[in-house]
């Protein structure tokens, strides 16, 4: 079953947010700004969405001021970050801040966070709901003519792992969370609304990521810029708090190492294999996989299981109902028991991409090399399997990638639609969804909750 919260369910939104960032700690990605003159110290209101692909470690979300206590205005920081599972706002060293009780761990899930500052109470609020809430007092360093940075603190080397969508700043007003988003009338699910003519202050902000030459570009009428730090165009992305993608799964055991909004992927130095976000009943479903390694042991397919991650540690590329390729050697794997060479393997793997398409309504799968479906194989919306794998169906089945070879040479870079490497074509389903090196079989969609919400 699909593993996802907040409104990414939702099929038909009535406000759609076209695209978010993808930052990535790796690369130290963050954006910042310094304003020119102090706005409202005491009253503002900041909002984000928020997917948290990691929930370990330091995320910080937005910050103003000096976090190495040497802010001429004597504040140790105001802001917010996530950690461990919790969100924290800070006031300034001598009025602290509040942490969440509650803990939120689904690296799948958009999270629309609200930090509200009414003069002496500092809210936060999370899906609408109010957290926390902390008496303060005296000004906080946000509006303060000193740096503010999205996606890291001032002063100190710790970045966000995940995506932001729709980061608005009010400068001046307590915005309630109705503000910026509404329950869905048929789902109950909390929801994002349109916020361009909200009244945004002298230092307020509006960033929508829509544009790729300038992701940090303020759309709010002011022209409060932030200054992009190592995100490039290829970290827009289609991801967003209303239109979910599948990436890969932290949270399973020994799934290796993930990284850039968990879409690269290095396996462990043992046996283990990660799993997607989204796993399906049926439609048919496209998506691609970047080898990214020589020599590289990875292995790429689907399981279909009510509890696939129990063979996680084994390998789950040669477990029970399990169907994978793999390029080093062209082999394709049915049930743990071998189907046959189906490529050339005198190529080097690195470098190439690998297309899965995957129908449960008539049960098969079917791979691509470099654009090429193997075993003379052509997925259609008719398919009656001709070149594919016959499936098992009547189980969810989950996207898959790793190894039991044990090697640790498995370097991969998923694209369910949002890609972390740069594509040379650009191809799309029949929704418009995704970007895809090769053309997406007729009939075959992007994992996202839109297209499951029509086709799952």
């Amino acid at each position: 079953m699909p593993l996802i919260l907040g409104t990414n369910s939702i099929k038909d939104t009535g406000y759609d947010v076209a695209n978010s960032l993808r930052f990535n700690s790796g690369s130290s990605d963050y954006l910042s700004r310094t304003p020119g003159s102090a706005g409202n110290r005491t009253t503002w209101t900041f909002s984000a969405w928020v997917k948290l692909v990691n929930s370990s470690g330091f995320n910080p979300i937005f910050m103003g001021g000096d976090f190495s206590n040497s802010s001429p205005t004597g504040q140790n920081g105001t802001g917010l970050l996530f950690l461990n599972g919790q969100f924290y706002s800070y006031w300034d060293n001598a009025a602290g801040g509040t942490v969440t009780s509650a803990r939120y761990r689904d690296p799948s899930a958009w999270y629309h966070i609200v930090l509200q500052a009414n003069t002496s109470t500092l809210k936060l609020y999370v899906n609408s709901v109010e957290q926390t809430s902390k008496s303060i007092s005296g000004n906080g360093a946000i509006n303060y003519t000193s740096i503010h940075t999205i996606g890291t603190y001032p002063n100190i080397v710790d970045y966000l792992n995940g995506y932001m969508a729709e980061v608005c700043f009010i400068d001046g007003q307590a915005l309630d969370p109705t503000s910026f988003g509404e329950f869905d009338e048929d789902s109950g699910i909390w929801k994002p609304i349109d916020v361009s003519g909200l009244t945004f202050g002298t230092n307020g902000f509006y960033l929508d990521f829509e544009n790729s030459g300038s992701l940090g570009a303020d759309v709010s009428g002011n022209g409060n810029n932030f200054t992009v730090n190592n995100l490039t165009s290829i970290d827009q992305t289609t991801d967003t708090c209303t239109n979910n993608f599948a990436t890969l799964n932290p949270l399973v055991p020994n799934a290796g190492t993930l990284a850039n909004g968990n879409l690269d992927y290095t396996g462990p130095t043992g046996d283990g294999t990660s799993y997607s976000t989204i796993g399906v009943i049926s439609g048919k479903w496209y998506w691609e996989i970047k080898l990214n390694n020589t020599p590289n042991k990875c292995g790429v397919g689907i399981i279909g299981d009510a509890d696939p991650f129990q063979y996680n540690t084994n390998g789950g590329l040669f477990s029970p109902r399990s169907y994978s390729y793999y390029p080093f050697n062209g082999n394709v794997y049915t049930n743990n028991t071998t189907n046959g060479d189906w490529s050339d393997t005198t190529t080097s793997d690195n470098g190439d991409i690998i297309g899965i398409a995957m129908d449960l309504d008539n049960g098969y799968v079917y791979f691509s090399k470099n654009g090429s479906f193997m075993n003379s194989g052509v997925p259609t919306s008719g398919a009656t399997g001709t070149g594919g794998v016959s499936l098992t169906t009547g189980n969810d089945f989950f996207p898959i990638i790793g190894d039991n070879t044990g090697a640790g040479s498995e370097k991969a870079l998923m694209n369910f639609g949002n890609p972390p490497f740069t594509i040379s074509s650009g191809n799309s389903d029949g929704n418009g969804y995704g970007n895809f090196e090769y053309s997406v079989p007729s009939g075959y969609y992007a994992l996202n909750t839109k297209n499951l919400a029509e086709y799952g």
